[in-house]
């Protein structure tokens, strides 16, 4: 069990966090997803081919194309307050704040509302000083935490800020996700093997430095330590390909494929790389590929949740800011 954070002495309202996540459409419809897949596929950290080539290819082809099918998909997980990812990281981030008493703490996204630039203004102009920006991202990727950091630099005249680099590894992320996997197995028994299943990335970033799929097998290593596993008790894999490239493996629907048809009746599969569920846990994993694996002749297929606002979860993620603001201080 992770320890509840306590703001050290000294903590004053001109300190803030701002939790980070990817972004999601506004409503469950072409529009809106066609506005929120334009911003996040446009951005060139996520697609890194050339405007002249890949404009016309988005705009003509995959948005229009996309945008109708992507819908259907968030209207089967949609919540009453917004999509998951609005509503866990919303929760997420007032479970902070009531952990952090004497800082200001919000949320953003990196792709729709409310925008970093936006709440980077709204912080400064209530007496913010500095912004402790943490992405909700445990592991590194330019695609991801990079470009939060990047919308941060172009938005920083608005106050000081330093972005968290990952928590791929930190004792508290660990204890509290093996803690939601024992909790899982205490409920609901335990399957033949554990998935870890990761969002996946195009093997030449890897191949050019990027450090995410060395983070990932970081993370599994020590969830796999914390859980006595041995190697035969679980696999890693990769999700959500896009495009023809070669992508990281290997492949989670694949896998679960070849699982069922090699006699495996029940997967348990944990998504550690997702702070809070979204359309790719909820509908990809639990719905896609829980059917993928029963027509390959599993029997079931049982999706462990994201952390999201889990008490756990806070306690976590407010000790690493607390850290991270503290070492912020010692090096001012």
């Amino acid at each position: 069990m992770t320890t509840p954070a306590t703001a050290p002495a000294g903590a004053t309202p001109d300190t803030a966090v701002l939790l980070v996540n990817l972004g999601t459409p506004e409503a469950p419809t072409a529009a809106a997803v066609k506005r929120y897949l334009g911003e996040f596929l446009g951005d060139p950290y996520v697609v890194q081919i050339p405007r002249v080539f890949w404009w016309p290819l988005l705009h003509g082809v995959i948005l229009p194309l996309r945008s109708p099918r992507v819908a259907k998909k968030y209207a089967e997980i949609w919540m009453e307050g917004g999509s998951p990812l609005a509503v866990h990281t919303r929760r997420l981030a007032g479970a902070l704040q009531a952990r952090l008493p004497g800082i200001a703490v919000d949320h953003a996204m990196r792709y729709g509302a409310p925008a970093i630039d936006t709440r980077l203004r709204e912080l400064a102009a209530a007496g913010a000083r500095r912004v402790l920006v943490l992405p909700l991202y445990p592991q590194y990727s330019s695609t991801t935490t990079g470009t939060v950091a990047a919308a941060v630099e172009r938005s920083s005249g608005a106050l000081p800020a330093r972005v968290v680099h990952d928590y791929a590894t930190d004792p508290g992320w660990v204890a509290a996700v093996a803690d939601s996997i024992r909790t899982h197995w205490d409920r609901h028994g335990r399957g033949e093997r554990l998935l870890f299943s990761f969002h996946g990335l195009p093997q030449r970033l890897v191949d050019a430095g990027d450090p995410y799929a060395a983070q990932c097998e970081a993370s599994v290593a020590e969830l796999a330590r914390a859980l006595d596993l041995a190697p035969a008790d679980y696999v890693m894999t990769y999700q959500s390909r896009f495009g023809r490239e070669r992508w990281l493996g290997p492949a989670t629907d694949e896998t679960l494929r070849a699982l069922a048809e090699g006699g495996l009746r029940r997967i348990d599969v944990v998504c550690p790389g997702f702070a809070a569920d979204c359309l790719e846990t909820l509908e990809e994993i639990a719905m896609q590929n829980e059917e993928l694996f029963r027509e390959a002749g599993g029997q079931a297929l049982h999706y462990i949740p994201c952390l999201n606002d889990a008490p756990a979860h806070a306690d976590a993620l407010a000790a690493l800011a607390l850290r991270e603001l503290a070492e912020w201080s010692a090096s001012s």
